[in-house]
């Protein structure tokens, strides 16, 4: 069923909101949590692969910082360092919008992701391929990304807290096998098993980015951003459709 055709079901001409079924919300919501997942796990494969730096996978640049650090390589932590301080702003940015009176926060948190990678496209064309750079600017995107869906329906959700997500499939399914109620359902069709399999496909998500980014780089180099940059106008253009389920 397309978004479309879900968007026409029900619209208020009075406030010209959409309002959609609970589980078709849902859907939509799944499909953007892990198209969103894939486009961290590809940025991430690319930082790691370019700069020997994660720029969404945080609990990966802290380890890095940690042992070099210890080790007595200050300089070579400076660059995990700097990732963890803009992401963590990229988050405080993206939480301020959500909280404010501005409309339409993921076209604009997309947008602003998309330009970003497109600037580090045209600075390394240009020679500006500095490594602090492309991993402030990202991180910082990266942040920003992480607070544009925190929820799917009533199931909280990461897009690069992968060792989370792997716990909560465990938890779910072990639920699921116990046949739990689930407190906090949204209808018959919100169970643990559900649940499992929207944390799955995120997590799949996620490892499908990082092996096409890996799969992409030798080939195309920075040009391997384009496909992000892509996704992200989509996501954007379409936020109609996204912000309507959210």
């Amino acid at each position: 069923m397309t978004t479309d055709i879900l968007l026409e079901r029900v619209h208020d001409s009075r406030s010209g909101k959409v309002h959609l079924p609970s589980e078709e919300v849902a859907e939509l919501q799944e499909w953007l949590a892990v198209s969103l997942a894939m486009i961290a796990g590809f940025l991430d494969a690319y930082g790691i692969i370019t700069y020997d730096t994660y720029v969404s996978f945080m609990s990966g640049n802290t380890t890095q910082a940690g042992y070099r650090i210890g080790q007595g390589n200050r300089w070579a932590a400076m660059h995990s360092a700097l990732a963890i301080v803009f992401f963590v702003g990229g988050s405080f940015a993206g939480a301020l919008l959500a909280h404010s009176g501005v409309r339409r926060i993921q076209r604009l948190v997309f947008g602003v992701v998309a330009a970003s990678l497109a600037l580090i496209v045209g600075f390394t064309q240009l020679g500006f391929s500095s490594g602090w750079v492309p991993i402030v600017v990202v991180s910082f995107a990266m942040g920003a990304m992480n607070t544009a869906l925190s929820r799917v329906g009533a199931q909280y959700v990461s897009l690069t807290f992968v060792t989370g997500t792997l716990s909560r499939i465990g938890v779910q399914l072990a639920l699921a096998a116990k046949r739990a109620p689930v407190p906090d359902s949204q209808g018959s069709w919100d169970t643990h098993l559900r649940r499992a399999l929207l944390s799955s496909g995120i997590w799949a998500g996620f490892l499908t980015g990082a092996l096409l980014s890996g799969m992409a780089i030798p080939r195309f180099g920075v040009w391997v951003l384009f496909f992000p940059i892509l996704i992200l106008s989509a996501l954007a253009a379409l936020d109609r459709a996204t912000s309507a389920a959210v």
